[in-house]
């Protein structure tokens, strides 16, 4: 199925539907700056968005869905516990449905694509909704798991797959701990429980989902997918590099998503320093050559 334009007061509407909430977070911390929330809540919360979310960027996405690079079992298994820990589903389920994402990209069959829900304001609030957190709520495609065979003979991966509620537990239990040990009081507990672990949550989902709504509507396209993949800088910078789409739909194996020196990918470069640490390894790019290919004049 074809797509059409997305009109630019429906993608304005669509960036702010994304942005706003992001402003609504900072300015609720600096007005409980001191009545519940501190610099131990903000180490809590950004520390925790890190780990989670590099955890799914690194771990979930550019190691177990796109194999962009190898490592050793045990950075293997950190990599998919910090990504559980995101509570965006357990490992095998979530390598499939982007896997499904990329076969049928903007076409049907994608889980989650923005495009397919009619034309006009309703049209485009239909797929908004579905793109960014309604696609969660449907039940599995048929045959979903066929797309995680590779992943299914990997002993490790099938064991923290099934420990899936585990992580989750412990993603949460870890700035509730943290929280009462650098406050001594049971009430950091709680303000850690809260602002590390359920704000936290959100906002790493909120962050992700963007790359299925807003990189499928907002951004430059630099590189020929047959697909409305999009690169955006704000998403790009949020979610570690994930929002550098359009390069990515275009070269789905890379290890690298940011392909402009301007482009900032923290996920990548925290892949080369584990490469020069020995801790990753057959880290995948592509040549300038396959790059220059496949630009758009």
């Amino acid at each position: 199925m074809a797509v059409g334009r997305t009109s630019f007061v429906i993608k304005t509407v669509n960036l702010a539907a994304v942005v706003l909430p992001l402003v609504g977070v900072v300015v609720a911390c600096i007005l409980l700056w001191g009545w519940g929330f501190s610099w131990v809540h903000l180490g809590l919360l950004l520390g925790m968005y890190l780990v989670t979310g590099l955890g799914i960027t690194i771990g979930y996405h550019r190691l177990f869905t796109h194999r962009a690079f190898q490592t050793n079992n045990v950075m293997k298994s950190i990599l998919a516990i910090c990504g559980s820990m995101a509570v965006e589903g357990p490992v095998l389920k979530w390598v499939a449905d982007h896997r499904r994402h990329h076969q049928h990209s903007d076409h049907e069959e994608d889980p989650h694509s923005p495009h397919l829900h009619g034309h006009g304001f309703v049209g485009f609030f239909q797929g908004l909704w579905h793109a960014h957190v309604g696609w969660v709520f449907k039940p599995d495609a048929a045959g979903l798991y066929r797309y995680v065979g590779d992943l299914k003979k990997d002993p490790i991966i099938r064991a923290m797959h099934k420990l899936f509620p585990l992580w989750v537990l412990l993603g949460l239990l870890i700035p509730a701990v943290l929280g009462g040990l650098l406050t001594l009081s049971w009430s950091g507990v709680l303000l850690g429980f809260i602002w590390g672990g359920l704000v936290r949550v959100g906002l790493v989902h909120h962050i992700t989902w963007s790359v299925n709504s807003v990189c499928h509507l907002w951004g430059s396209k630099n590189f020929r997918s047959d697909d409305e993949s999009r690169n955006n800088a704000i998403v790009g910078i949020l979610a570690f590099g994930e929002g550098w789409h359009n390069n990515h739909h275009a070269f789905p194996t890379s290890a690298r998503h940011g392909l402009a020196w301007w482009q900032v990918d923290v996920s990548y470069i925290l892949i080369k320093g584990m490469e020069m640490v020995g801790l990753a390894y057959n880290v995948r790019v592509p040549s300038q050559e396959s790059i220059q290919q496949k630009r758009i004049a």
